[in-house]
């Protein structure tokens, strides 16, 4: 990247810090139930809706987990139509599919339930509710809706995403493989409920990579240069819960306390991300989703650790900072010591919860070029981060997590 396109960035990014707080900002009203999801129908039912899109996975429908809400729903004689075909990396098509659903059940509101995924899928047939002639396609990058969403619940069921608090949503197109984020301060949240008791059944696996999907949420955010004070106070949080209890998540499914933990962290996260954005680690996992199907907590489990290396110098005070939090660090260290240090601790961890070192055996070096394209286009100018990858760069990186 030469010196011009590196000063389009900068000023790029400093004009949307400049103009960020006076965008419509809004974090979402956490509705602490005594008996969690399942006194959703009745608060639904108290704002006079009288017919919900419920929007989920096909694991989580088979096993029966929104059942609470939607029988509740039914009970009080409020419709509920179930959109339940979302896939992990949701496509226009999961959209398309549920929007239709939504008219034709004459829906109010609309309940998210599950990771990322069903959210994602579920924030964006919210905006094409209100944005009927503009297609997914065109909702791609910043500001593209800018109109009042239906009544919008986000119900997570993993520690990772923080989905419940973004304006962002990630979606694929399933014909060009392209995977890409649609940010807009109209699909975040209206309500989010943090049940954690709705995450005890995760698979270990899952918990591990939506765990370190949420640190890199928090890192990105915390390392990138439009931090604020409270993304900076999110981001140190969500780091700290995050450490001190993933492996305990991990190795013991059933510890309410770790998994109550590791939801905050998550959230924490979210805050912390949706207003100081990421970097190339989701612009590289992105292209992972799009091509190979890779979940997106795997991709961001994988390549954390390579691109805080590829940073470097530029990144050593603020992970520094990190290593002191999270008791990494000794006295006497220097920050360049301590940055290291808390980059191989994510490193452990990773090996700890048999996260692989590398895509060994799925990228395919005649995909690289297409795909340094679009992690070229996804993060430059947006993301604020504190050293740029041109295009050498970014092949130089997928060749390192290729294997």
């Amino acid at each position: 990247m030469n010196i011009f396109e590196k000063g389009w960035c900068r000023f790029f990014q400093k004009a949307i810090y400049v103009c960020s707080p006076f965008l419509p900002w809004r974090q979402p009203e956490i509705l602490n139930f005594k008996e969690g999801i399942k006194d959703l129908p009745e608060f639904i039912e108290k704002k006079g809706i009288k017919s919900v899109l419920v929007v989920t996975g096909p694991n989580l429908y088979r096993l029966g987990a929104p059942m609470p809400i939607i029988d509740g729903l039914k009970e009080r004689g409020i419709n509920c139509v179930v959109y339940h075909d979302t896939v992990a990396n949701p496509t226009i098509e999961n959209v398309e599919e549920a929007l239709k659903m939504y008219h034709e059940g004459k829906c109010e509101c609309i309940v998210a339930f599950g990771g990322g995924s069903p959210m994602d899928c579920a924030k964006v047939v919210a905006a094409r509710v209100v944005r009927p002639k503009k297609p997914v396609s065109k909702m791609k990058g910043l500001l593209k809706i800018r109109k009042k969403i239906p009544t919008f619940i986000a119900i997570p069921t993993t520690a990772g995403t923080g989905s419940e608090t973004t304006l962002a949503a990630v979606i694929s197109n399933s014909q060009t493989h392209e995977k890409y984020a649609i940010n807009d301060h109209s699909i975040i949240p209206h309500y989010a409920i943090l049940d954690a008791s709705l995450t005890v059944g995760l698979p270990p696996k899952t918990t591990a990579t939506t765990g370190i999907d949420a640190l890199t949420h928090a890192v990105e955010a915390y390392i990138g240069k439009s931090n604020t004070k409270e993304t900076k106070l999110m981001a140190e949080k969500a780091v700290k819960l995050i450490f001190e209890n993933i492996l305990k998540a991990y190795e013991d499914g059933s510890d309410i306390t770790a998994r109550e933990n590791m939801l905050k962290g998550s959230y924490y996260a979210g805050v912390a991300f949706t207003r100081a954005y990421v970097g190339y680690v989701h612009a590289i996992a992105h292209t992972l989703g799009g091509f190979y199907h890779v979940a997106h907590g795997l991709a961001n489990s994988v390549i954390l650790p390579y691109v805080l290396d590829y940073y470097g110098k530029s990144v050593y005070k603020k992970l520094a900072r990190l290593a002191d939090i999270t008791g990494l660090s000794k006295d006497g260290d220097t920050d360049e010591v301590k940055a290291k240090k808390f980059i191989q601790a994510i490193r452990d961890m990773n090996k700890k919860m048999d996260i692989p070192e590398k895509f060994e055996g799925i990228i395919k070096q005649e995909d690289i070029p297409v795909m340094v394209e679009r992690a070229y286009k996804e993060a430059n100018p947006l993301y604020p981060v504190p050293k740029f990858m041109g295009k050498k760069e970014l092949k130089e990186m997928y060749m390192k997590i290729s294997g």
